[in-house]
């Protein structure tokens, strides 16, 4: 009956409550409800009462293991959170640049436990086995913390340790098979950037170690829009295609398959960086070996269960983890409706005989399968990737299908080639260079099917969620009626589909104008909207790729394929840094910058790659747009730095808005001086808020009737400032904050 199953189901679940919504003494009471609960369900012959008793029993067991794991193990940690402490770490990996320093991951000693962290310093390089001491300014980043929690947590990692003052460094000595894992990876790692290409050594590296560092944004973008993303996020993908060449190797010999599989499988797991996706996939693996050695038969359900409670007993926080989360699910998918897809695709009334040895019957089949698997995975990862990457894949099963087949030869390739690399440096690099033909070709997929319009959708239009939603609705009524009609099934999703697309396009035209400020965190893109007309003022940000991807998911949404025009309002990163990334993929016909001097290097990276289309605003440009026109207008000269903004005036019918990007009380003067403003609709803040920006001249003479404020939750800046907040409810603004309301959305 698959107990272990059953209360793998209820161990996960009550995990997944314990650490999304509750700790403490309500861990315990809830183990309290179960108990008398699962002793009534386990009362009975009936197979969903025993069922439901092991996955209350699991949730007894997950309720009182997190307790005390909290109680036991978090909370030293959780006490340390904010203070400065003397420490002793242990690295256990290489350091890495991060630009303003470097990082790495090392283990200390807290209460006779061992801790991993994460260390953070100026410029030291560090090896596995150094060790450092000195003062630590430590974080929690765990739930229950000071600052809001990170992803290291699924990890096992519960402190981020940032070095204060200048820490003792003791160089030492490994020994042999000290850290075997990350120094296999550094070799490996090396090895790859010796033999391959450029263009393919940063796929290369992700394919076999998940190292996605190397992969252009372009890159990283076209296989999440394809519904690649799988490929280069190692998981059980690439174990069973290591297994396969494995037991290929040893011909097939059970005992061989054991004997070698097993070491290699950990091996992996460990230059991979025992990931929860590679390590649920090395014990699921693992497990299989054993069937096989023992002639048992292998249950993919059991031994999922197995894994799942195995990695969840070491650290319940790993559920937190995205790997783990899309790595589970996929499985689920494949074990609920991969063979029933494939069984109802390889109907003779369809696709025609599929039995036999011939080249047709084994392309049918294929074909099939690969269909099925990627089908039934979509089924259960679509709300996990609507939800962490804001993305639908629509294409997901074409690209499966024209990738896929290659993937194992790429990935046997890659091993041979590092492999021969190691012993003759110029035998892999032509191994190497033969290989980079079908990565070239693998890139190119990806490339071609995500340039598609419609590749993928997005969830930052409501009408998408309303039917992804709606999707599951009629999933779960397909799956309770008797008659079910697949071709029916389909044909709703695909209706609701183009229903839900037409209504998210057809939105923004709708209003004679729209502006759209973005919560992109401490910065600024705004949107502007008149009838067929589309301009974006900034697109910067802490964190230029995340802010290009909501950028693009916001245009695509709305059907905007092409900007009329890109405007800079000057060229600070928070500003401008995500700009080259985002026209990597939507294109615009003009690019409108200020002709002022930039200390960094946006100014020459656009007008290098968009010079043909690049204006320069000196003094002042206006743009006609359908009954209204858009002023920009240029800093006086000789001005640099926020001074150096450029203002936006947009006016469409019957509405004035304006945009002061970062200038502060003296450069918004200027602008009074320049142009004689009008009554304002809308203002955006300028310097996010900032005391020295949207002073008394420009309220008094403007007079807005809302206010709209870019700025990031929590910001170091202290934006936006309670002397701005007072001047706007000194005038009678309305104000709106991105930090407090995501994005704003403005029509009329």
């Amino acid at each position: 009956m698959r107990k272990l199953m059953w209360f793998s189901v209820g161990f996960t679940a009550a995990c997944g409550l314990g650490i999304y919504l509750s700790f403490g003494i309500w861990l315990l009471l809830a183990a309290l409800f179960c108990l008398p609960c699962a002793i009534v369900l386990g009362i009975g012959d009936s197979k969903w009462r025993k069922r439901s008793a092991f996955a209350v029993w699991g949730c007894l067991v997950s309720f009182l293991w997190l307790y005390g794991y909290d109680c036991l193990y978090l909370s030293p940690a959780r006490n340390l959170d904010g203070k400065t402490e003397q420490l002793s770490v242990e690295i256990i990996d290489y350091s890495y640049d991060l630009g303003y320093g470097t990082v790495t991951e090392g283990k200390i000693e807290l209460d006779n436990k061992t801790y991993r962290v994460c260390v953070y310093l100026d410029e030291e390089q560090l090896s596995p086995g150094d060790r450092v001491a000195g003062d630590f300014r430590l974080r929690y980043t765990a739930a229950g913390g000071k600052q809001k929690e990170t992803y290291h947590q699924g990890k096992g990692i519960f402190l981020l340790a940032y070095s204060e003052g200048d820490p003792q460094i003791s160089q030492q000595q490994p020994g042999k098979f000290d850290y075997i894992g990350v120094r296999l990876r550094y070799k490996i790692t090396n090895i790859i950037d010796r033999i391959f290409p450029a263009d393919t050594l940063g796929f290369a590296r992700a394919l076999l170690l998940g190292d996605s560092d190397l992969l252009t944004y372009q890159e990283d973008t076209a296989f999440q829009i394809s519904g690649l993303r799988h490929i280069i996020a190692v998981s059980g993908l690439h174990v069973s295609i290591l297994f396969s060449l494995v037991y290929l190797l040893v011909g097939k010999n059970r005992g061989l398959t054991a004997l070698f599989g097993i070491p290699v499988l950990l091996l992996f797991a460990a230059a991979a960086g025992f990931t929860p996706s590679i390590t649920r996939a090395c014990i699921m693996q693992g497990l299989m070996i054993l069937a096989l050695l023992l002639n048992r038969e292998y249950d993919p359900p059991t031994a999922l269960s197995f894994a799942v409670l195995t990695m969840l007993t070491i650290n319940p926080q790993t559920i937190t983890s995205v790997s783990f989360q899309l790595s589970v699910s996929c499985m689920v998918g494949i074990f609920l409706f991969a063979q029933r897809i494939n069984g109802y695709l390889l109907d003779e009334k369809r696709l025609g005989p599929a039995k036999g040895k011939s080249i047709r019957a084994k392309l049918i089949r294929w074909i099939c399968g690969s269909i099925s698997v990627t089908l039934s995975a979509m089924t259960t990862t679509m709300p996990l990737c609507a939800w962490y990457f804001g993305c639908v894949s629509l294409v997901g099963i074409i690209s499966n299908l024209l990738t896929l087949w290659v993937v194992s030869f790429i990935f046997c390739g890659i091993i041979l080639a590092c492999a021969l690399g190691a012993i003759w440096l110029q035998a892999g690099a032509a191994v190497a260079w033969c290989i980079s033909w079908l990565i070239r070709y693998v890139l190119w997929i990806a490339k071609v099917l995500s340039s598609f319009p419609l590749a993928s959708v997005y969830v930052f239009s409501e009408y998408i969620v309303a039917w992804v939603i709606f999707c599951y609705v009629l999933l779960a009524a397909f799956l309770l009626i008797k008659e079910k009609h697949p071709v029916v099934f389909a044909a709703c999703i695909l209706v609701s589909l183009v229903a839900c697309v037409g209504a998210s396009f057809l939105e923004g035209r709708a209003d004679r104008y729209r502006i759209t400020m973005l919560d992109v965190g401490q910065g600024q893109c705004i949107l502007l909207q008149n009838q067929n007309r589309s301009y974006l003022v900034d697109c910067g940000g802490d964190k230029p790729e995340a802010v290009a991807d909501l950028a693009a998911q916001c245009l695509l949404s709305m059907g905007i394929f092409r900007l009329d025009g890109v405007i800079a309002t000057h060229y600070d990163t928070d500003h401008t840094a995500a700009i080259p990334l985002l026209l990597t993929h939507i294109k615009t016909d003009a690019i409108y910058l200020p002709d002022v001097p930039d200390t960094g290097s946006i100014r020459d990276v656009l007008e290098k790659a968009y010079g043909d289309i690049t204006i320069w605003i000196e003094p002042s440009e206006i743009l006609r747009i359908p009954e209204g026109e858009i002023t920009i207008f240029a800093a006086e000269a000789g001005k640099t730095d926020n001074e150096s903004s450029l203002c936006i005036l947009f006016q469409p019918e019957n509405c004035d808005i304006l945009i002061t990007g970062d200038r502060t009380v003296s450069g918004e003067q200027a602008l009074l001086a320049q142009a004689d403003l009008p009554e304002l609709e809308i203002l955006v803040a300028g310097h996010h808020g900032g005391a020295t920006s949207t002073g008394h001249d420009l309220l008094r003479k403007t007079s807005p009737a809302v206010v709209l404020i870019s700025v990031g939750a929590d910001n170091t800046f202290g934006h936006p400032s309670p002397e701005t907040l007072g001047r706007l409810g000194l005038y009678g603004c309305k104000v709106c904050r991105t930090d407090l309301e995501g994005t704003i959305i403005i029509g009329g």
